[in-house]
């Protein structure tokens, strides 16, 4: 690692104050870049996700996708997180800290709120941005397009039903155009861009050489697209942290202990089933990580632009990359919990590819 992906979170933290800082001199200028946004889908942000999304796309081998069905575990550790335990377990502790531990601190009402936004966030698990702590834990890029794919399949029909059944409502309104949206910027977009880019690369003659260079080159600009984000989320919601940072502080600790203890099961889980660390770790970060855009569309919907539940979903969006670069730099520093002969099986799955 370069020193300055050591330091990451370092620049991540200045980011941070960066961006708060910023959104309070010029609160202008980034009102104007968040109205730039199209069914809950800001378009700076997307761009910006996209350029951290384009080069592990560029890492699929396409000729070598069907092996993932050679390694089932992983496939269904994600699946089983993010459908069967992390929606419960969100509501079960959004429950026990605002109708019992913050008691004395929110009212019944509010508290009625903000659960309801951290169900929308637990019921809604991770479509962009796990492309991008995959590639920072050296994740298998084949494996993790599938988890994701497949997980974009279940939203489709599961999200809706679980959250009604969550919130007790008769019927959720998935807004579909978000959705949509979502799943083409982040996934189809830039998978056939880097499909054709890598067919371009291997045609030169050098193949996977000719790939690992591109993807080397385009590094520095994914991590400036990934501390942009950063500058850009604080901004946006700058003036939000600075007037409730109590309630802010609030809303994440249920948040944290979520985040945390999904990324323990789901990893512990991989690690018990001797799950590849090439699979394992990305299949940990999509439980964990969030489909914010999702989940604020929806909390808009119900219940309104400034309600409790749609400033949960914020609070989400605002502790998702800290939260996740403290787990990829957990998961890089624990790769020997798992057997070398199951991360040399991994690292085969690319062989196909130095082959050719």
């Amino acid at each position: 690692m370069s020193a300055f992906e050591r330091y990451l979170s370092v620049w991540v933290a200045v980011c941070i104050v960066a961006g708060i800082i910023l959104g309070q001199l010029s609160p202008g200028a980034f009102q104007f870049l968040a109205s730039l946004e199209y069914a809950s889908v800001n378009l700076p942000i997307a761009l910006l996700i996209w350029a951290m999304v384009y080069p592990m796309m560029v890492a699929v081998d396409f000729g070598s996708l069907s092996k993932v069905a050679e390694e089932p575990r992983g496939l269904m550790i994600t699946i089983i997180i993010n459908w069967l335990i992390k929606p419960f377990t969100m509501a079960v502790l959004g429950v026990l800290f605002f109708k019992y531990l913050y008691s004395d601190f929110v009212t019944p009402a509010d508290a009625d709120q903000y659960i309801a936004g951290l169900i929308l966030l637990g019921a809604a698990p991770c479509t962009a941005m796990v492309f991008v702590w995959s590639q920072l834990t050296k994740g298998d890029p084949n494996y993790t397009l599938v988890q994701v794919s497949v997980n974009d399949i279940i939203m489709v029909f599961a999200y809706a039903p679980i959250v009604a059944l969550l919130l007790g409502v008769t019927s959720i309104e998935v807004p579909w155009a978000t959705l949509i949206l979502s799943v083409a910027l982040y996934v189809i977009v830039p998978l056939a861009a880097g499909y054709f880019t890598r067919r371009y690369l291997e045609s030169s003659g050098r193949g996977e050489e000719a790939v690992s260079e591109f993807i080397a080159w385009l590094k520095p600009a994914s991590m400036f697209g990934l501390l942009a984000t950063v500058v850009l989320l604080f901004a946006f919601q700058g003036k939000v942290i600075l007037d409730n940072p109590f309630l802010i502080l609030l809303i994440a600790i249920p948040i944290l202990l979520q985040s945390y203890g999904i990324f323990a099961v789901a990893y512990g889980a991989a690690n018990f089933f001797r799950v590849p660390y090439r699979v394992a770790a990305p299949c940990a970060m999509i439980g964990t990580s969030n489909f914010f855009e999702l989940a604020v569309a929806v909390a808009i919907s119900l219940f309104g632009l400034n309600s409790g539940a749609a400033l949960a979903t914020v609070v989400g969006v605002l502790v998702e990359v800290p939260v996740m670069l403290s787990l990829v730099a957990f998961a890089n520093s624990t790769q020997h919990w798992f057997p070398e002969k199951d991360n040399a099986t991994a690292a085969s799955h690319d062989a196909p590819a130095r082959q050719s």
